[in-house]
């Protein structure tokens, strides 16, 4: 693993960033906001990721993946009560407020999303 800076992975943050906020402000409907988000949200951190870390993209994938099913299962333990921050808009919406499989289903479908975009790099 190494420290490093891609211009390229980071604009692709960016982008998905923008696109999960445009999704959470404007988006109102029962597939996009409850599944399309939390899909893309792991592509978002995978591109964040390798925007300054580089090694194989397998291992970045899988700990992208790991990372969000270990989020999810903060929402079981209702941790952002433990830590006191339930009242916190920003944190309820960073950590979330709620375990959901139909959520770790769509963080399963981004890792896949992730291996067919990057297949090329993670395969080789």
């Amino acid at each position: 693993m190494k420290f490093t800076f891609s211009s390229q992975n980071f604009l692709i943050s960016l982008t998905l960033f923008f696109i999960e906020v445009v999704i959470a402000l404007f988006v109102r409907d029962k597939f996009i906001r409850p599944y399309g988000g939390d899909v893309l949200v792991v592509v978002l951190v995978y591109y964040f990721s390798k925007t300054f870390i580089k090694t194989k993209p397998i291992y970045l994938t899988v700990f992208t993946l790991l990372f969000a099913y270990f989020v999810e299962f903060l929402q079981y333990l209702n941790f952002i009560t433990f830590i006191g921050l339930q009242n916190n808009k920003l944190a309820r919406v960073v950590i979330g407020t709620s375990f959901s499989w139909g959520d770790m289903v769509c963080y399963t479908v981004g890792f896949v999303l992730i291996l067919l975009i990057d297949r090329k790099q993670i395969f080789n």
